[in-house]
């Protein structure tokens, strides 16, 4: 059966393929030439140490003459082991302890995460375990008792080397962003913490991940973050970069105090679209691009342009080092070491819907999953083409049980589900903005380019129906209705939906050349969104609260700091650009070919 379906998938992206080169000559005609930066950086001088010699000479140099000398390697969940112990191993050490060996056996690991790993195959609970409950007492007993016998140089390397031996003489980290670890699931590359599992799937490696292995992984680079010596980014394979802490630190100081964007990833999906090609200049060859994720820092990389090298790093380094500064005192207090507002794109656009779909209330995913908030979201449209759609809320007076039945026969049977006998259907236009709080059904139709502004948990997403298709791999994508009928709130009817979760604007202010506008979010949503549409200057300030943005409309703005505290920042048209929290004061007028001509933005903040 399953290669049944893997031929008609290969036909099927055939035909896409075609059909996308068809669309693409026609939105050249109506789109504008791509200015998107895909690879935005933090520019400051220092030195970027590029590729094995340069690194290992520098080690070297760091040891110098001493001759006992104890060098950690800690390492974040994703690096390529062989690789990184191959080179270490040409410092010829006296001793290598890999922290792997002093483990528990992976099935007494696989044992302890079970119940966080759980047998559902998307959906885990949130792990309360650090690195000590990997390590085997006896064994790393025994390795502390023996690490000081040595004379000449020891080398620690591996996950929880930093833990295992705390006291050093040089301690470098080699980190990693999740989007390339992600990468690397797909390509079966590696292994969870502990476990041999390479040859899972993406999203059961994922589900380990989110659940387990990097919140193992976050604590114990908090508590080590300002400690490491050493900063090595292993992102391509055979060509590291490392820099010293104080560049690294400098560096994030720096981002933290003016505005910033991270570096989008963008992914294919059955029902993508053609739009992000042109808008965001994207290899033509693929035949869609769904997905663009360009504000989620705990997915995202943050580059650093040191002295004209990139070094990346996860963006959540910044996120745990510069907490308040860039949250924010109040969301700091709220949402801990969190980034609370996710931007991201869907682009429908010349391909399929969305699946249907809901998100958990707060107490179910509180008391299901361990995670203290949920994924309420919304739709903003920043383009859309012709007869462009949005499912959204049920119809007035549904018979839950009816519906449930039909979604359940649908998933066993592969008869079509109803759609529109049970959801309602609207019509979308080019920036609607649609309130999708929690509970309530939605789904992109096709024709919608959407930048879904949302809360940060960005898992928790039950499939209802996904229109009989398979995934881009060849096989079923797994729906959840069992969950999503747990959550659905059946009283999000037309008539409500109409009258509380569409476009639901008011002006709230004005001023010579500029308009602003409160576009949302639900009452039930902590996220505040404002749309200003202007030709002039417009003043903004933070309020004590992170703020991200998107260029809804314009070419090219620029954003700058009426006290001169940061340079001028020049943002283009669909890029998302955050503001800390600490900025206070900033201004955005449109620059560039846009001066003179109305320019849009979106601004979402944590209200409290």
């Amino acid at each position: 059966m399953y290669k049944q379906i893997r031929t008609k998938v290969s036909i099927i992206l055939k035909i896409s393929k075609y059909l996308c080169l068809k669309f693409k000559i026609i939105l050249t005609d109506t789109m504008r030439k791509s200015n998107y930066d895909k690879k935005p950086a933090t520019v400051i001088e220092g030195e970027c140490l590029i590729g094995w010699p340069a690194v290992l000479e520098q080690l070297k140099k760091e040891r110098g003459s001493k001759r006992s000398y104890i060098l950690v390697v800690e390492c974040y969940h994703g690096v390529h082991h062989a690789e990184i112990i191959q080179q270490l191993q040409t410092l010829r050490p006296d001793v290598f302890t890999d922290t792997r060996t002093l483990f528990k056996t992976p099935a007494e690991i696989a044992t302890m995460t079970a119940p966080f790993v759980t047998d559902d195959p998307l959906f885990g609970y949130r792990a309360p375990l650090t690195y000590q409950d990997f390590f085997d007492k006896e064994k790393t007993d025994d390795f502390r008792k023996k690490l000081n016998d040595n004379p000449g140089l020891t080398i620690v390397y591996g996950h929880g080397a930093a833990a295992v031996c705390p006291s050093c003489d040089l301690l470098v980290y080699a980190d990693m962003a999740r989007w390339e670890i992600q990468q690397r699931f797909r390509r079966k590359e590696i292994n969870g913490l502990g476990v041999e599992n390479k040859e899972d799937a993406p999203s059961a490696h994922y589900k380990r991940g989110y659940f387990v292995d990097w919140i193992v992984c976050d604590t114990l680079k908090k508590e080590t973050l300002t400690k490491v010596d050493y900063w090595l980014d292993t992102h391509q394979a055979e060509q590291p970069a490392l820099i010293t802490r104080d560049t690294f630190l400098t560096g994030l100081r720096r981002t933290v105090r003016r505005p910033f964007r991270v570096v989008p990833f963008f992914d294919p999906a059955p029902w993508g679209g053609q739009w992000m090609k042109k808008i965001c200049d994207l290899d033509n060859e693929t035949p869609n691009y769904g997905w663009c994720f360009d504000c989620v820092p705990e997915e995202n990389s943050l580059y650093l342009n040191v002295s004209g090298h990139l070094f990346e790093m996860p963006a959540n380094n910044l996120v745990f080092y510069q907490t308040k500064k860039l949250l924010g005192g109040p969301v700091e207090a709220r949402f801990g070491q969190d980034f609370p507002i996710r931007f991201d794109f869907l682009d429908t656009m010349g391909g399929g819907n969305l699946s249907l779909q809901v998100h958990p209330t707060t107490q179910y995913i509180r008391e299901k999953f361990g995670i203290y908030y949920t994924q309420d979201e919304s739709y903003y449209l920043l383009d859309t083409g012709k007869d462009a759609t949005v499912y959204l809320g049920l119809k007035n007076s549904p018979d839950p049980d009816e519906m449930i039945a039909a979604l359940n026969e649908s998933q066993s049977t592969g008869k079509p589900f109803d759609v529109e006998k049970y959801v309602n259907k609207w019509a979308a236009q080019k920036h609607d903005h649609y309130l999708i709080p929690a509970g309530t059904i939605h789904c992109s139709g096709s024709e919608a380019m959407v930048l879904e502004i949302s809360a940060t948990p960005s898992l928790f997403t039950f499939k209802l129906w996904d229109w009989g298709r398979p995934g881009l791999d060849g096989l079923p994508r797994p729906v959840n209705i069992k969950h999503g009928a747990s959550v659905i709130d059946w009283e999000r009817q037309t008539d409500y939906v109409r009258e509380n979760l569409i476009n639901k604007v008011t002006q709230v202010a004005q001023g010579d050349g500029w308009t602003e506008e409160r576009t949302g979010l639900h009452e039930n949503e902590f996220i505040e969104t404002r749309r200003h549409w202007f030709t002039q200057k417009v003043v903004h300030n933070t309020g004590d609260s992170v703020n991200v943005l998107n260029v809804i409309e314009g070419d090219e703005l620029i954003v700058e700091s009426p006290e001169g505290t940061f340079e001028p920042f020049v943002v283009h048209y669909a890029e998302t650009f955050i503001i800390p929290a600490c900025i206070g004061n900033y201004t955005i007028r449109p620059h560039g070919i846009s001066e003179g001509k109305k320019c849009g933005t979106i601004k979402a903040y944590v209200r409290y």
